[in-house]
């Protein structure tokens, strides 16, 4: 079977530090898998929100929907362990990007890859909408 592969972009547009708590560990006293997707989330909203794009505006009802996520695990992260988590948008489309993800500690191990096909989305009507241009170009770090 192959395995997942997330290709990192040679550029990122955001950074963030999350600390791994106790409740982030799984049985065999590592990170968990689950709580990895809720860091990445976590990082998401900080990114989205650095560059005013909530992921969802309750007011207007607009915000983003996540299609797809990727995560190829490269070691173990511990509790007391700090994760810089680097991001950047890459193929953008018509509706949507993908987020990419370099997840390491802050001594410098890497912990993951992770990539999240995000969609922007209107949960009023439940349908996509189009990816506007403005956005576009703060993805593209324009």
């Amino acid at each position: 079977m192959p395995r997942v592969k997330v290709h990192l972009p040679e550029k990122f547009l955001f950074t963030v530090e999350l600390p791994i708590r106790i409740t982030d560990l799984n049985y065999g006293a590592h990170l968990g898998n689950d709580a990895l997707l809720s860091l990445l989330h976590e990082a998401r909203v900080q990114f989205l929100a650095h560059l005013g794009q909530p992921e969802f505006d309750a007011a207007t009802g607009l915000g983003h929907i996540m299609a797809d996520v990727a995560i190829e695990y490269k070691g173990e992260g511990f509790h007391g362990d700090v994760l810089r988590i680097q991001m950047a948008a890459d193929d953008l489309s018509k509706y949507g990007f993908d987020l990419v993800y370099a997840v390491a500690t802050t001594t410098g191990r890497e912990i993951a890859r992770a990539k999240t096909g995000m969609l922007c989305f209107d949960y009023n009507t439940r349908k996509l909408r189009l990816l506007p241009e403005q956005y576009a170009a703060q993805l593209r770090g324009e």
